[in-house]
């Protein structure tokens, strides 16, 4: 299994599963990212959080805590 944390700077890959519960499982919904779309990694902050991708033709900001619940191909 794979996360979008794992994943390099330039790389699009494909959301297969959302991990996590609740409020938090709802928020990343919200975002636009939901099984089956493609995420684009624009850029990794120097510490590695936050992540900064491409969703939906959108940025977006997303911390690493929340991205290691989106597991990618």
């Amino acid at each position: 299994m794979r996360t979008l944390r794992e994943a390099s700077i330039g790389e699009t890959v494909e959301v297969v599963k959302l991990h996590g519960e609740g409020a938090v499982k709802r928020r990343i919904m919200d975002m636009g990212i939901t099984k089956g779309v493609a995420i684009y990694v624009r850029k990794v902050a120097p510490l590695g959080d936050p992540v900064e991708v491409t969703v939906r033709d959108y940025e977006l900001s997303i911390r690493k805590a929340d991205a290691d619940m989106i597991e990618i191909k």
